[in-house]
């Protein structure tokens, strides 16, 4: 199968509840799925909470239920571009913002929100920030980041002074009315409501779309297909401390169905309405399906300018020098599908890759498929995978229709009997941020999470595999968004290579580029590492590593300059420069050369830091016990011994430790010595010194030598 289960959670709700159908889902770029459900009391089937359940995807077993206090069905889920809030909108037009309290996955709550009473939202979406980055497949073999993603010129929505994008989510009710929220400095929230038209009329479905000139575009159907489907333009602006809604119509179009005699009655209704990109920096594509009781039909539209045909008076007539020739948007038909099933939910990709007929030749040319299909969920529990232009098949699952699911190394569900219980099939349907997983809410409240293949049915040899998931590997790692998706690919025996790989191609990056990376990078190596049982101790290594980074930051950031007016390097970073190059094994004569002056706390806070100084004191105590017996079956911490960099922070912390101490002695790490009158800190600091030496070159390292030191 090249579509394939991951795992599957049912919300299990108290005995005196029952779970009804869940209406809609939604998938951060922090990898957090966010879907609903209606919880009805059965004693008052009135009494209705509409819950609102998050998940880690990296841990589906821990499930956060909020109970949202909306009073109507949720309509809309939406995240934001960081993934860490969360917009809500109801059946009764209200809305809510829900944040991270004290940055913690596990506890949400809801300070923001607005309000169109009695008016259903249909669509919603947070305003654009003007930040677009581009994947270029074709650059993919490149040493340069710059060269495989790009910084696309794109305008946010809406600005304040000196170009900074300001915050705020826009919404589409079923009445015709636009509204938006704008999120001011000060906390407050700024709020504005325009009629798409001048002749307001009921939209059923409604997506919303952002140009690269800042403007927003907004597509709306009354959910007939007989009826044409219409676009707007709309721009938000801030005057006079009010927010102000221009509203201008764009042409519209017809289904092609509608026009084909045979199919003109076949299907109703429009059922799904979506922009195949949200950032469109030229014109938008628009696909749509339109749906009867047994089946679907999907079609793809894009907005192009064409040239103006003149009459023949004015061809004749000499140009004026820089006329152009007028010019007219019209929509026209790339393509569309054959008689299909009935869909019941469609999922578009999320990677930033350019839909333009070179750009997907090149992705087809180099077999990179993740981003090129969208996704077709049937009311048979089947999903497709359809090309993104061509709506060619690319890929099928079929699923269990009486409610079991199909696991990994079972019998594909194709070749068993289905039986005759209630359909299963997925009611909400929503990519990951690479595309190569799906999450789906079916009608009997499951949530489903689905691997989808990064070849697509292509016969791939493992170098190219390797190539592409290291792509997407350094695309997570530029963007900052979570790579678990990517992980659901990769075998135990790629790890090392991908680690190997990911480091090769880090090195070549410029300074200042390595610098912002660093830690993603080890995050990225730990996740790897623990895929394989050969790289768990190099997982934990990691792990340390991060959290030794973290300890390192905290502790240098309570340094203070002793004269305000100083120059340009912070105490810190003179730390870090005088340690680099002192390599006296004596503590304090390192000291000497520091202006102790910056390092001076008072006493409460440096007590509240003990347990951070005994961690990286025997963490120290750790590696030094561990050297002797380096040759022998690698165990976690080794990776340390080799690491200089690493050695050269714990260097620096020891110093500051060693100086805080004589500040308030109660605040240095506590060890059990030998002797009466030994000197840990000294003893593990010359140890130290002595291996982070070696560690400058490589070429001296060896057991023997480092056996040595401890003679």
């Amino acid at each position: 199968m090249e579509i394939a289960y991951v795992c599957e959670w049912e919300k299990r709700p108290k005995s005196n509840h029952y779970p009804s159908i869940p209406l809609v889902c939604a998938w951060s770029c922090r990898n957090l799925v966010a879907f609903t459900t209606d919880l009805k009391n059965e004693e008052d089937e009135k009494e209705v909470s509409h819950m609102v359940h998050i998940i880690d995807t990296e841990h589906p077993w821990d499930v956060y239920s909020i109970n949202s206090g909306h009073g109507e069905v949720i309509s809309c889920l939406e995240w934001d571009q960081s993934g860490s809030r969360l917009l809500s909108a109801d059946g009764d037009g209200q809305i809510k913002c829900w944040a991270m309290a004290d940055h913690l996955v596990n506890s949400w709550e809801s300070s923001l929100g607005s309000a169109e009473d009695g008016d259903p939202i249909i669509a919603l979406s947070w305003l654009h920030n003007g930040v677009k980055l581009a994947l270029h497949v074709e650059m993919s073999g490149s040493t340069n980041f710059g060269e495989k993603f790009s910084r696309v010129k794109f305008s946010p929505s809406l600005t304040l002074f000196g170009g900074k994008p300001m915050e705020g989510w826009l919404a589409v009710t079923v009445s015709g009315l636009v509204t938006v929220s704008l999120l001011k400095p000060n906390g407050q929230l700024l709020t504005a409501s325009e009629s798409l038209c001048r002749l307001r009329g009921r939209v059923a479905l409604a997506d919303i779309a952002f140009t690269g000139g800042g403007n927003i575009v907004v597509a709306a159907t009354d959910g007939s297909s007989s009826s044409p489907v219409q676009f707007y333009k709309v721009c938000v602006s801030v005057v006079n401390e009010k927010c102000r809604i221009d509203t201008e119509l764009l042409p519209s179009l017809f289904m092609r169905c509608t026009t084909d005699p045979v199919r003109r009655d076949k299907y109703p209704a429009v059922t799904h309405l979506k922009f195949l990109t949200r950032e469109n920096s030229d014109m938008p594509n628009v696909l749509l399906c339109a749906s009867s009781q047994t089946g679907s039909i999907v079609e793809c539209w894009s907005l192009r300018k064409e040239g103006l045909p003149v009459n023949n008076i004015f061809q004749h007539r000499s140009p004026v020098v820089g006329e152009k020739q007028p010019t007219i948007l019209k929509w026209r038909i790339l393509s569309a599908t054959n008689d299909l099933d009935r869909v019941s939910a469609v999922a578009l990709p999320k990677l930033p890759i350019s839909i333009s007929n070179t750009d997907l030749k090149v992705a087809s040319d180099t077999k990179f498929c993740p981003g090129l299909g969208l996704a077709l969920a049937f009311h048979d529990g089947s999903i497709q995978i359809l090309h993104r232009l061509s709506l060619h098949t690319m890929g099928v699952f079929y699923g269990s229709s009486s409610g079991s699911s199909q696991r990994p190394g079972d019998e594909p569900a194709i070749k068993r009997q289905r039986p005759g219980g209630p359909t299963v099939h997925f009611k909400a349907l929503q990519f990951s941020w690479t595309s190569l997983a799906l999450a789906g809410v079916d009608n009997h409240g499951k949530l489903h999470m689905i691997r989808v293949s990064p070849s697509m049915g292509q016969m791939l040899d493992m170098n190219t595999l390797l190539r592409h998931l290291l792509f997407l590997l350094e695309y997570c790692m530029v963007t900052g968004y979570d790579w678990w998706d990517v992980l659901l690919h990769v075998q135990p025996g790629m790890v090392h290579n991908l680690v190997e790989k990911l480091h090769e191609e880090y090195m070549r990056q410029n300074q200042a580029l390595q610098q912002v990376l660093s830690t993603r990078i080890v995050a990225v190596k730990a996740s790897l590492c623990k895929l394989s049982s050969a790289t768990a101790a190099r997982a934990c290594d990691f792990h340390a590593k991060l959290l030794l980074i973290a300890i390192s930051s905290t502790l240098k950031s309570l340094l203070r300059p002793h004269v305000l007016n100083t120059p340009d390097k912070s105490p810190g970073d003179r730390l870090a420069e005088i340690c680099a190059k002192n390599t006296d094994t004596d503590i304090d004569k390192v000291m000497i050369n520091l202006k102790t002056e910056e390092f001076v706390l008072d006493g409460p806070p440096l007590q509240s830091l003990q347990q951070l100084i005994q961690w990286v004191g025997d963490f120290v105590l750790y590696l030094m016990a561990n050297l002797p017996n380096q040759g022998s079956v690698v165990r976690p911490g080794f990776g340390f011994l080799r690491d200089g960099w690493s050695l050269g922070m714990l260097r620096e912390m020891m110093v500051m430790i060693r100086i805080w101490g004589l500040l308030k002695p109660g605040c240095l790490p506590i060890y059990t010595a030998t002797s009466d009158n030994q000197d840990s800190m000294s003893l593990l600091f010359r140890l130290l010194t002595k291996l982070w030496l070696c560690c400058k070159d490589e070429e001296n390292i060896c057991i023997c030598g480092l056996y040595i030191m401890w003679m």
